[in-house]
């Protein structure tokens, strides 16, 4: 660790302790305070029509307060760490906390516990400069030979440091880097993205030529019926699997009020599927916001649910202990798993790259997808999903659209593009037992909308998937 960076972190740990003591100063011994500093530093490069079009920086403070006091609960934030400006957050706290309704379900505060140092961060992420993520996009550009594109490249560092007044305080730092670009052709559009520790390990000529030479394959695109089709689908299309199992499922608060399809000791999914949420697989914060220690959490292992996860609250009500998935909504949204990989369990088909055929030179999908669609005897190739909305959370019906490149796949072979088409789905039923005919073997990272979020997602081949309509209904 450099010297600016260990300052760094000494310095939201001397906040952290700060406001800890001021609480216990103005409202009592008896007053329970929990409190995390987290300072955040991002750049952002992005492009438009093939040329950049903005490059911002930016750095915020963030400190969280909550305090229980006389049997009552209040919580708030300020972005001011000056004397004064940490003074009036206590106040304005406990001020609150003298109001607000009691607390009968309060489940104390984290105790002092050994807290794994966060994984290895990239200096050389974190002090990037303009033209590094310049080069990234001209290497995009470029490789899409000529073809319209817009996207970005970020990078982002956050030190975070707690503290509580049952004596628990640990600290931590991250890094990450991630691009997101489009290619046009023809009114057909692709992507490709990918989230990364260091900037360095960020190919843009890679993920240009691969949004480039998937929107060529989509040009003239043909209409196709709805109905009950086997799809294979791409990395990015997974994720939003991932992302909502996260939300809707794995979720400790929708588990706890019987809003979940999670059934711990159940087989809800295909042998072939193992889910980790894994926050220190990357580079990432090793505790939450409320100081609990995180961890590798399975949440099905080999088809049968085994977790949800939980914060101090969600794991109070279910005698349960927390894993480590208290965020900035989880007392409102609940504690979700943002870091979820998606893993073989080694019991689907083996994939192995075909020699020769479309597809197999990587012009649609990586070789890993390639290897799934030489299989498929009649599909979908699926390339991305968009717009989905939930309509039934307790059996996680989800409905939207497909983006990005949709094709048809015969005999193994993908033969012409498909206007994009609407889909109601189940996604448990979707991965149910015999529904994940393979899995592919290499996982990809990508990005989520927050900070410190991420997905890790292979190719699946499934063996039905429910489109109910075109793109317009």
């Amino acid at each position: 660790m450099s010297d600016a960076a260990a300052r760094a972190v000494e310095d939201e740990l001397d906040i952290a302790g700060r406001v800890v003591d001021l609480v216990t100063r103005l409202a009592g011994a008896s007053a329970q305070a929990e409190v995390t500093v987290t300072r955040s530093e991002s750049a952002l490069t992005r492009f438009a029509n093939s040329a950049i079009h903005q490059n911002v920086a930016s750095s915020s403070v963030d400190v969280r307060l909550r305090v229980h006091l006389a049997g009552r609960t209040a919580s708030g934030s300020g972005n001011t760490v000056t004397a004064d400006g940490l003074r009036t957050l206590v106040e304005r706290v406990l001020t609150a906390a003298r109001f607000i309704a009691p607390d009968p379900a309060w489940p104390g505060l984290a105790p002092p516990a050994s807290v794994s140092p966060s994984p290895g961060w990239d200096p050389a992420t974190v002090h990037a400069e303009p033209a590094e993520r310049a080069a990234l996009v001209r290497a995009f550009v470029d490789a899409a030979g000529g073809l319209e594109t817009a996207g970005y490249c970020r990078t982002g560092h956050r030190v975070a440091a707690f503290a509580n007044s049952a004596g628990h305080y640990t600290r931590g730092q991250a890094a990450d880097a991630a691009m997101d670009g489009i290619a046009r052709a023809g009114g057909a559009d692709s992507t490709a993205r990918q989230h990364v520790d260091r900037l360095a390990d960020l190919d843009g000529a890679a993920l240009g030529s691969r949004a480039a030479a998937k929107a060529r394959a989509a040009v003239r695109p043909v209409e196709l019926p709805p109905g009950r089709y086997p799809v294979v689908l791409e990395p990015a299309a997974v994720a939003d699997l991932l992302e909502n199992l996260a939300w809707y499922g794995f979720n400790g608060r929708r588990y706890a009020d019987r809003q979940s399809f999670a059934a711990p000791g159940v087989a809800q999914f295909d042998r072939a599927v193992t889910l980790v949420d894994d926050p220190l697989a990357a580079s990432g914060l090793a505790f939450d916001l409320e100081g609990t220690p995180r961890r590798a959490l399975t949440l099905v292992d080999a088809g049968t649910t085994s977790a949800v996860t939980h914060d101090r609250r969600t794991a109070a009500e279910l005698d349960a202990a927390s894993t480590g998935h208290a965020w900035a909504g989880s007392a409102t949204i609940g504690p979700i798993p943002r870091n979820l990989r998606l893993r073989s369990a080694g019991l689907a088909a083996e994939v192995t790259a075909p020699t020769g055929g479309p597809g197999s030179d990587g012009a649609i999908g990586d070789p890993d997808t390639a290897a799934l669609v030489s299989r498929m005897e009649r599909g979908l190739l699926v390339s991305d999903l968009w717009y989905t909305r939930v309509l039934d959370p307790l059996s996680l019906v989800v409905t939207g659209l497909t983006r990005n490149g949709l094709w048809l796949v015969e005999d193994g072979q993908v033969t012409r593009a498909v206007r994009d088409l609407r889909f109601t789905e189940s996604y448990p039923r979707a991965l149910a037992p015999g529904a994940v005919l393979e899995v592919g073997r290499h996982a990809v990272r990508l990005p989520d909308r927050a900070d410190g979020g991420w997905w890790e997602a292979p190719s699946l081949r499934l063996a039905s998937w429910n489109f109910t309509g075109g793109a317009s209904g």
